[in-house]
Formats: structure tokens, C-alpha cells, sequence
């Protein structure tokens, strides 16, 4: 088998360029989780990162946090769950193949 060196730096120059622009839109999508019916909500943005959280002065109570740590990581999940979808239905043929740490498309 023949490789060209040109051909392949060719082939990843334009992977390189490809994976900036799927980056540049993955900062414009987010999605929002909810959990206890939105009493926790959280917003993530399309590179997985936490851009909001708002919590209902209901879920505030000294007494249990440990439901009050339930409900945000359920609002995290939720989230994570819908940015992963919307990832997949926008940019899916653009991230087919490249390696995107935590989405699976």
C-alpha cells in the first residue's frame, strides 16, 4: 500500500477544520433537564458544560439535602440526556467518525 504524505496532511487539515466548526456550534446548542417538576433545572451547553442552574426556594430545606442533591443530579442527567440528542439530530453527519469525548453518535 502507497501513502501519500500530501494526501494525508490534506486529510487532516480538512478534519482539523471540520472538528473547529463542529466545536463553534457545539457553544451555540443547549438544552435544559428539569427534575421534581422543575423545582431543579440545569442548563448545558452542546461541550457539556454547565451554563445555569435554578433551584426553587421549595427544594431549599436545611433539613434534606440529600434530596435537594438528588433532584440536581437528576436535573444534570435530564440535560445531558437532551443536549446528547440534539447533538445527534444537528450535527450528526458533521461528528460522524471524529472521536468527541461523552457523545456517542
Amino acid at each position: 500500500m502507497n501513502l501519500n504524505p500530501f494526501e494525508l496532511l490534506k486529510n487532516a487539515q480538512s478534519l482539523q477544520q471540520q472538528f473547529g466548526k463542529v466545536q463553534e456550534e457545539l457553544k451555540t446548542i443547549t438544552a435544559t433537564g428539569a427534575s421534581g417538576g422543575g423545582i431543579v433545572k440545569i442548563t448545558i451547553n452542546g461541550q457539556m458544560e454547565i451554563t445555569s442552574v435554578e433551584i426553587d426556594s421549595v427544594a431549599v430545606d436545611p433539613r434534606d439535602v440529600p434530596m435537594l442533591q438528588d433532584l440536581i443530579i437528576a436535573a444534570h442527567t435530564d440535560a445531558h440526556t437532551k443536549i446528547r440528542d440534539l447533538i445527534t439530530k444537528k450535527l450528526g453527519p458533521m461528528v460522524n467518525g471524529l472521536n468527541i469525548p461523552g457523545l456517542t453518535v
